[in-house]
């Protein structure tokens, strides 16, 4: 009975079915929990005062702190909660540290007529319990009123002195260059910050850890994490290496079947109108993916040497507004990479051209303003160029998803004009299939579910906590559930366009491959959750990780190549080895970054300590580009492929090859150092608290290190100008470079 069940479930229809039901579960989980978010979220309180009466700061203080926050892009310097980039410092662990320090040094001279650093660790032990006190019984995070004693009132001034001071003035030693902060706008930041604060430090009602679930972990108050962590971790482990060994049995058992046979390759004599339009794409990808590279040097050198220049004043580029371009940069060109992809692969699909292949043209333009305005407004914002205009033209000042929302709304409705052009082509194509279906569909949910990051359309979410939990549905549920899914489409329908896996095998393996992802990618993304404010059970929910959704397709790679391999041995080379090329690698790449280096970070015991710090690293360089990076170089390639088969040009694939290893070595090579300086990192947040692990003092001995990343970075830049350089030839040669009879 068990293995007629088995039989039927991994059958087309079995897994379609399987599908739908993981799908329909997991998104009314995820809507329900969506709904009842207002019970959980960290309040606003209306005031915060001294308990003399003082009215320290407002509600209204708290919210235009998040906006200067989120204008001033200090998200791409420093972390709230731990959320943002690596360099400056983590604001809410620092005034949280700062303010229990200040406490300690103010009930020490109060208990024993001595400061902090000359008490007797009887002394000390005994300041503890009253620093304890007072921030876990008599400090409460509410709706209405936050009082603070007399002593807290005096560390929240110390704390806001300290703040305005650096954001003003700058602070170089960690490349921040200043100048730009007004220091009434700094004081704003400073409420912002110490609402955090109280997120991180203060108990939620009728429970024993706080609003951020005890992080972070803050040892001269006893604040840690407690025993569920482990045991969410320790079940993690057991699970994956459970589902591993029944993930490849089934995979070998039903998916690849050897008796299956293989469909010939396509092949392109012409192209349609719209195709040969999009050689103009190619060169605007290319040159967005060099860029970023180019950008990911300037930063690995600031990193090193933050207290320098590097051919640029700082003063000219801020670390984080560079940082702020590097990462929109990826988000372009990968995105503009997959609409090539798409119109490409319609006019095959359709037999047939759109009827006004001019709109390719229009849909170019458009996507070329948008890049252009959006980084131009990335730096005229964050430099405080737009203070009245920041949010539309600027940037909004939330990592990864920064742009302004006139740019937001520019880059929705090109990929809702892009859907639309290419299911007007394929509705009613006879050729029509899953693969294409998946690819397609995918794409309109990447589009659609980057509206869940614009709310509210007009203006700044009020709450950081709930703003933070739409980000993330756009970054995880973009990473791990859409973006994979159109990679599990565009992957299968290579192997089987290119003859190297059978139809009906490429289509169970995909369909496989939906079920783990929307398995795991869906409410997977509660691991990002339980530090900035929602509940404990995110702990727990977050622990579907997604470590395991790219197995199959790898596997499935593995079997593509076996096939390749024999198909060159027999004399018949694969016109489109080099895209196949660029598709094996994104298959691997994606499970060693989102699955290896995923499962490094994403397990409760290792993010406590490790969140926030370099350890991120390795997964989300490795996952970006080799998951989805190489998919859009595989499409540009295959555009450019396609193009010298129409025209009888003679294609050498050397420098491609030269340009894969190159890039894809360096990208490997990068988790070394970024890996062993985030080991460091998590190991200092463990022996003597978070705010620690991110001093620059931290850093320092660790410099030969970042010092290696010349090594990868100067690879993978030197592999992005082969690539361009490569396209480029193989596009705009000459005629006379023509194959003759």
């Amino acid at each position: 009975m068990k293995q007629i069940l088995l039989d039927r479930f991994m059958t087309k229809k079995g897994l379609y079915t399987a599908f739908w039901i993981i799908a329909i579960f997991m998104v009314s989980i995820l809507i329900y929990y969506t709904a009842n978010l207002h019970k959980e979220v960290p309040p606003i309180p209306q005031q915060v005062k001294s308990s003399s009466g003082e009215v320290l700061y407002t509600y209204d203080d708290i919210v235009e702190g998040k906006a200067y926050f989120q204008e001033f892009d200090l998200t791409d310097w420093g972390t709230l909660l731990g959320m943002g980039a690596y360099m400056g410092p983590d604001f809410t662990t620092t005034f949280y540290h700062h303010r229990v320090e200040d406490l300690y040094d103010y009930y020490g001279k109060q208990m024993f007529g001595k400061g902090k650093d000359e008490l007797s660790p009887t002394e000390e032990g005994a300041v503890k319990e009253r620093v304890k006190q007072e921030i876990k019984e008599e400090t409460h995070l509410t709706e209405d009123v936050v009082t603070y004693t007399e002593a807290s009132t005096m560390a929240y001034q110390n704390n806001v002195a300290r703040l305005v001071k650096m954001l003003v003035e700058g602070d170089p030693e960690r490349a921040f260059p200043g100048g730009v902060i007004k220091p009434e706008e700094a004081k704003k930041i400073a409420a912002f910050v110490d609402w955090s604060q109280l997120v991180a430090s203060t108990k939620r009602p009728n429970a024993d850890r706080t609003w951020s679930n005890n992080w972070p972990y803050e040892p001269m108050v006893d604040q840690d994490l407690n025993f569920n962590y482990h045991k969410v971790s320790l079940w993690e482990f057991l699970l994956l290496w459970t589902l591993t060994i029944i993930v490849i049995f089934l995979s070998y058992e039903y998916l690849f079947k050897k008796d299956e046979e293989l469909q010939p390759a396509m092949k392109v004599t012409s192209l349609f109108k719209s195709q040969k339009k999009l050689i103009k794409y190619v060169p605007i990808v290319a040159l967005l993916f060099v860029l970023q590279l180019f950008v990911g040097g300037y930063l690995a050198h600031l990193y090193t040497e933050p207290g320098k220049s590097f051919v640029f004043s700082q003063s000219i580029l801020p670390f984080n507004v560079i940082r702020s371009i590097h990462t929109q940069l990826a988000i372009l060109w990968v995105a503009v990479g997959w609409l090539v992809g798409g119109l490409l692969i319609a006019p095959w699909v359709a037999n047939k051209d759109h009827k006004m292949p001019w709109l390719v043209d229009v849909l170019w333009l458009a996507l070329v303003i948008v890049a252009v305005g959006a980084l131009i407004g990335l730096y005229m914002g964050a430099t405080g160029h737009l203070r009245d205009s920041w949010f539309w033209l600027g940037n909004e000042g939330r990592e990864l998803i920064n742009l302004g929302r006139l740019w937001d709304i520019g880059l929705v409705v090109g990929l809702v004009f892009w859907f639309l052009l290419v299911v007007s082509l394929i509705r009613k194509a006879a050729t029509n299939n899953p693969l294409v279906g998946t690819i397609i569909w995918s794409a309109f949910a990447i589009a659609t579910l980057y509206i869940a990051g614009m709310m509210p359309l007009t203006h700044i979410m009020p709450n950081y906590t709930v703003d933070d939990y739409y980000r993330w549905w756009v970054i995880h549920l973009w990473v791990e559930l859409t973006f994979e899914m159109f990679a599990a489409g565009v992957i299968a329908f290579f192997t089987v366009s290119l003859g190297l896996i059978s139809h009906k095998t490429a289509v169970r393996t995909m369909i496989f491959e939906l079920f783990l992802i929307m398995m795991a990618g869906t409410l997977g993304v509660g691991h990002h959750y339980w530090f900035q404010g929602l509940d404990e059970y995110w702990i727990a929910i977050g622990g579907i990780f997604s470590a395991l959704e790219p197995l199959p397709l790898a596997l499935m790679i593995v079997e593509a190549m076996k096939n390749q391999r024999e198909q060159r041995l027999e004399g018949n080379p694969n016109e489109f080895s080099t895209v196949f090329m660029w598709v094996a690698g994104s298959a691997v790449l994606n499970w060693i970054g989102a699955g290896f280096f995923g499962m490094v970070i994403n397990t409760p015991t290792i993010d406590y300590y490790a969140h926030g710090t370099y350890l991120i690293m390795p997964h989300g360089h490795i996952a970006l580009l080799g998951a989805f990076g190489y998919i859009s170089i595989a499409f540009l390639y295959m555009t450019a492929r396609a193009n010298s088969l129409a025209n009888g040009l003679r294609w050498d694939p050397k420098l491609s090859k030269w340009g894969f290893w190159l890039l894809t070595i360096g990208v490997v090579l990068f988790a070394l150092p970024t890996y062993i300086v985030g080991i460091h990192q998590a190991q200092t947040a463990f022996d003597q608290g978070y705010y620690f692990a991110r001093l620059r003092e931290t850093i320092e001995p660790m410099k030969n290190w970042l010092w290696f990343r010349l090594l990868p970075d100067g690879m993978m830049i030197l592999g992005g100008l082969i690539i361009l350089y490569d396209l480029m030839v193989k596009l705009f040669t000459k005629k006379k470079e023509a194959v003759t009879a």
